[in-house]
């Protein structure tokens, strides 16, 4: 089964779910704006994906973090999960755990490819 992570009101989250159901792909879902996310989670991510992949430099979160937190949080790994565990926000979503890796953000084609 796959496990989705992400968060419930999104619209990449959205796209995801209605594919994944029209593909009749079960799924756990894991909101890790409401549960959290462990360290280890995000430290698999980062190793399997890379930082570029895993942080969301695009959206609202890293805009309002200062310039200093910003430059903290890229200083090195350590301090990258503390901020995307802290700002769960900042992680690209979906992040979709398959059988064979993950896949970060909407990839209709990716998701499409995926192997119950």
């Amino acid at each position: 089964m796959l496990k989705v992570y992400g968060i419930k009101n999104c619209n990449s989250m959205k796209k995801a779910f209605d594919l994944l159901n029209e593909l009749g792909l079960s799924y756990e879902f894991h909101d890790y704006k409401k549960q959290g996310i462990d360290a280890d989670s995000v430290k698999t991510w980062l190793d399997a994906l890379g930082q570029d992949v895993v942080l969301n430099k695009k959206g609202t979160t890293w805009r309002k973090l200062t310039p200093e937190e910003q430059n903290t949080a890229l200083e090195n790994e350590a301090n990258l999960i503390q901020a995307l565990t802290t700002h769960t926000s900042l992680i690209k979503r979906p992040i979709i755990a398959t059988s064979t890796g993950f896949l970060a953000g909407f990839d209709e084609a990716a998701i499409r490819e995926i192997q119950a």
